[in-house]
């Protein structure tokens, strides 16, 4: 019965199979209500925000899906300079962030040196800030000196933890092995660290979602990052349909009942596809959102998919209105650095 698998859910962390296919595909009464409860009891009705800097979108793959892959020709590219970069940062502070996160392609001119440099420039600016980075796939050598350098967390979803599937939705210079080894080498090093996976991508199946959350209960991150999967032009699948807003709902409660602790975004990609995607994510047991800090330039080409909301309340110079309308959902934005639940205890 649907209450009996949410109880179970929370003791054994796992299910067989068939009772996970059911709870993907149908839910169960008060999921989201419970997701709610959960996250309240560890974090209460804060909601912390992050200042995304999308600073480029040249990238080195060819990823099937994605907007910014390099064979996409339709796409104006650009690469924002440091001072640029520092710049977000700044306003952002005077906004209120304490977090910032720096978002991009994998650009080949953003070497260890000058990555590692312009993080400490950003740690020296604030350092009462934490710094995400996103970027890819890189040696464990480079997570350790970027780390080094002030780095704090690193976002790197592993998009599929199916070998199979995670190929046909990239090239074959791409391995699964290694984007896996990637998080494991980052957990390893100290880092909080973020996975995640589309929802509804193409050729996804339940099995591939139930090898996902398998996955996720391995690894442990500290940030999970789940969205819709929304079609791009220029891209091979750009004719596949979105991911579904409901099936993408269920999984930010089931994440907050496996992980309570966990940093779960609201994405921009649920805002897209539905006005009230983000703020129904919060409902659902999210407690993070990632207002947009980049400059014009920066957001009208850091296209990794059609559509993608770039105006309104994901603009930083808008955050009183974001507050507004957290608080009508019932929650409350802090400015805070917003570190996973937990995180001081373990000593880092």
């Amino acid at each position: 019965m649907p209450s009996d698998l949410l109880l179970r859910l929370q003791r054994d962390r796992d299910l067989p199979d068939r009772d996970w296919t059911t709870l993907l595909r149908e839910g169960a009464p008060n999921l989201a209500a419970l997701a709610d409860q959960k996250r309240r009891a560890v974090y209460g009705n804060k909601v912390f925000i992050r200042g995304l800097i999308e600073f480029t979108n040249i990238c080195k793959n060819d990823c099937l899906y994605c907007g910014i892959r390099r064979s996409n020709g339709t796409v104006t590219r650009y690469r924002l300079e440091e001072g640029q970069i520092l710049s977000c940062c700044q306003k952002g502070y005077e906004l209120g962030f304490r977090t910032f996160v720096l978002q991009g392609g994998e650009d080949a001119f953003w070497t260890d040196e000058k990555l590692c440099a312009l993080v400490s420039r950003i740690k020296s600016a604030h350092p009462d800030c934490a710094v995400t980075l996103s970027v890819g796939e890189r040696s464990r050598e480079s997570y350790r000196a970027l780390q080094n350098a002030g780095a704090d967390r690193y976002l790197l979803r592993h998009e599929t933890a199916d070998n199979a599937h995670y190929r046909r939705l990239h090239p074959p210079a791409m391995d699964p092995k290694n984007r896996k080894r990637c998080l494991w080498d980052l957990k390893e090093l100290g880092y909080q660290v973020g996975a995640g996976m589309m929802v509804g991508a193409p050729f996804q199946t339940v099995e591939n979602l139930i090898a996902d959350l398998r996955f996720l209960r391995e690894l442990a991150p500290e940030m999970i990052g789940v969205g819709p999967f929304i079609h791009a032009p220029g891209t091979p699948l750009a004719s596949y349909p979105d991911g579904s807003v409901a099936l993408t709902l269920r999984l930010l409660s089931i994440l907050r009942l496996l992980f309570p602790r966990v940093l779960l975004p609201a994405t921009t990609a649920l805002g897209t596809l539905s006005p009230e995607g983000q703020m129904d994510g919060l409902r659902a047991g999210a407690n993070v959102l990632m207002p947009n800090l980049s400059p014009p330039l920066a957001k009208e080409n850091y296209m990794l998919y059609e559509n993608k909301r770039t105006e309104g309340t994901e603009e930083g110079k808008n955050l009183a209105l974001l507050k507004k309308k957290v608080a009508a959902a019932g929650y409350r934005i802090v400015t805070d650095i917003g570190n996973a639940a937990g995180w001081e205890e373990k000593g880092q």
